[in-house]
């Protein structure tokens, strides 16, 4: 009887993620453990076979197919733009502001397996639990699928693309600004590049008052600055005080 309750449960358990999936993406997913992967933070993991196991590895593959799909939306939608443009684009739409605001907006922080310390500590969690799933769908899905699923029910819904052309999201400004009120000595570092032409990518490393606080890595150095600055923001949680 008890297991029998417990496999009860679990079924309960995956039917609702299930459904909740099918509304928040429009579609039912198959291989329902690459979802619930997805949605286990690192100071949730599980250990197995000597590997932690956690949403980390999706995260990653999730954050390359997301910027792929929005780099090819912006470039077949503003065929005339420049590339700063269109870079300039693709970060305010996949910023970690702005995925972690859409996650919370979709309800997908209610599904994250966390500690409960953690969800204070890990401000990014809702959109790392975000991209962890875009990660899930495309092995689950695949590429063109995913494809059209980001751009009808995520793009087209939730972002508005002229608003974003407005928007000032320089957070390497904000951070300057920040440093200066507080008195504190910032520093973009370039410290690595990596490949040759235009394919080549830069490592930048921002330090306030000699401590290490992020890495960014673009194709342009404006690009990795913008990057560090925004991971460096967000650490600072300067998001949360630019706010209220």
């Amino acid at each position: 009887m008890i297991l029998y309750n417990r496999i009860k449960a679990q079924f309960s358990s995956d039917k609702n993620l299930i459904i909740s999936l099918r509304n928040i993406f429009g579609f039912w997913p198959e291989n329902i453990a690459l979802y619930k992967l997805a949605l286990i933070h690192r100071s949730a993991a599980t250990e197995q076979s000597g590997h932690k196991i956690s949403n980390e590895r999706l995260e990653y593959l999730g954050d390359a197919v997301l910027s792929s799909i929005v780099a090819d939306y912006l470039f077949k939608k503003f065929p005339y733009r420049e590339e700063g443009f269109l870079t300039e684009m693709r970060s305010k739409i996949v910023s970690r502001e702005q995925l972690n605001k859409l996650a919370l907006k979709l309800g997908i922080d209610h599904f994250i397996i966390s500690t409960q310390d953690s969800k204070t500590y890990f401000r990014s969690m809702p959109g790392d639990a975000f991209e962890a799933l875009i990660g899930a769908i495309y092995l689950d899905k695949g590429y063109i699928f995913t494809r059209k699923m980001v751009i009808n029910r995520i793009i087209n819904v939730h972002f508005d693309i002229d608003d974003l052309e407005k928007l000032e999201n320089n957070f390497k400004s904000k951070l300057i600004e920040w440093a200066q009120k507080e008195h504190k000595e910032i520093k973009f570092n370039v410290v690595a590049e990596v490949g040759s032409g235009n394919r080549k990518q830069y490592f930048v490393e921002i330090t306030i008052d000699e401590k290490l606080y992020a890495t960014g890595c673009d194709f342009s150095i404006k690009g990795a600055e913008k990057n560090a600055a925004e991971k460096t923001f967000i650490q600072l949680q300067l998001d949360k005080t630019s706010e209220n």
